[in-house]
């Protein structure tokens, strides 16, 4: 569900005054483990490291993000991808016939340089 428009967005003090009255360029990376707040237009330019449970992230707040959350931007699990033994052997197969392809390429390249042999 989402916050009430009565109460406004959640944005968290100790963040907005680590922001107000600095200017992006001069000021370091900003480390918070404040994931649930709110991004505000004050944020724009600024980088924050934001804690994913392990490390912190660091983010560049442009203007696409402001109204989303900080959270949003520093995922916590780690993707590791589907498939295993076959999807392994599949992937050096089709790395394999691009390798080849790229040889052959560069065989037909290379023949087309060098001129016709005088008779």
């Amino acid at each position: 569900m989402t916050r009430s428009a009565k109460k406004g967005p959640y944005v968290d003090e100790r963040v907005l005054n680590k922001v107000l009255g600095k200017k992006p360029e001069n000021t370091p990376v900003i480390k918070t483990w404040i994931r649930a707040s709110v991004i505000s237009p004050e944020m724009v330019g600024f980088t924050f490291g934001v804690y994913n449970g392990k490390s912190h992230i660091e983010v560049t707040i442009s203007e696409d993000m402001v109204g989303h959350r900080l959270g949003e931007f520093s995922p916590t699990r780690k993707f590791v991808r589907h498939g295993g033994k076959m999807q392994k052997e599949i992937d050096q197969k089709a790395k394999q016939s691009e390798i080849d392809a790229a040889k052959t390429a560069k065989g037909s390249a290379d023949a087309a340089k060098k001129p016709a042999a005088k008779k």
